[in-house]
């Protein structure tokens, strides 16, 4: 099989789970949105419930992390299949990981930079604001 086709169908495959991805997200977002509304109903303290939000906000940092690694490899892919001849590296995904995978440190540091970007951040932090917000009215 040609080397061009074989990247086009690795391109196809990381497109879809990079689409995958980015819905994964808004559901993480959905769900700690009802779990705080859930948490407000039912009177649980804002303490557990800013624990949760803020629980679902790095997993979504995490789910961030992974897409980013898949858009990486996509911008290799397609660099690769703009050039005339392009050389035979068709479904490297893993093994250009494992190469430029970061140590603990520094892979935190990217849950928490990826967690940290406004399309991430809201509405983790709008609720945990708020919850704030509330916590601090009650003491009043």
């Amino acid at each position: 099989m040609e080397s061009s086709t074989l990247l086009g169908k690795e391109w196809q495959t990381l497109q879809d789970n990079h689409e995958q991805h980015e819905q994964h997200a808004l559901f993480i977002k959905l769900a700690s949105l009802a779990l705080c509304l859930a948490g407000l109903a039912s009177g649980l303290a804002l303490t557990w419930i800013a624990f949760t939000v803020a629980i679902c906000w790095i997993q979504e940092g995490i789910f961030k992390t992974y897409q980013s690694r898949l858009g990486d490899r996509l911008l290799s892919v397609e660099a690769l299949l703009a050039q005339s001849n392009p050389t035979p590296s068709a479904m490297q995904l893993h093994t250009d990981w494992l190469a430029s995978r970061p140590g603990g440190g520094a892979l935190l540091r990217g849950y928490l930079i990826s967690a940290a970007r406004p399309t991430v951040a809201f509405p983790y932090l709008p609720i945990l604001l708020m919850l704030g917000l509330g916590r601090w009215l009650s003491w009043l």
